[in-house]
């Protein structure tokens, strides 16, 4: 962090109405943070916080660490005897189908935030 953040030398005071501060209460709630100072200095500075929390991508890091690993077998196998197998080209067309869904997925729910 640059040396002209760390320097807070200036103090704001703030009054909020009981709806406001249960608001922003809920707001950092939401994002997981606990101190206040740090939150209201984050959204002076960024102006926008967002935690998103998408179990779909979880599952699509993991489809795609399944997809490398069976490339790499398939790969190796190829490399030793020199041929294909329907079976394997296959797998990796369904695991490749399985991916772009995810994705779609995760874009149409990114589409939807605001």
């Amino acid at each position: 962090m640059s040396a002209k953040f760390m320097r807070r030398n200036i103090q704001i005071s703030v009054r909020l109405s009981e709806e406001e501060h249960r608001i922003l209460k809920e707001k950092m709630e939401k994002i997981g943070v606990t101190n206040q100072e740090a939150f209201m200095r984050k959204m002076i500075l960024d102006g926008l916080v967002i935690r998103l929390e998408l179990p779909e991508l979880k599952e699509l890091i993991s489809l795609l660490r399944y997809s490398s690993n069976n490339i790499n077998q398939i790969a190796k196998r190829l490399h030793e005897s020199g041929r294909t197998y329907q079976n394997d080209l296959d797998d990796i067309k369904r695991n490749q189908e399985r991916l772009w869904e995810k994705a779609n997925e995760i874009m149409m729910k990114l589409s939807q935030l605001q």
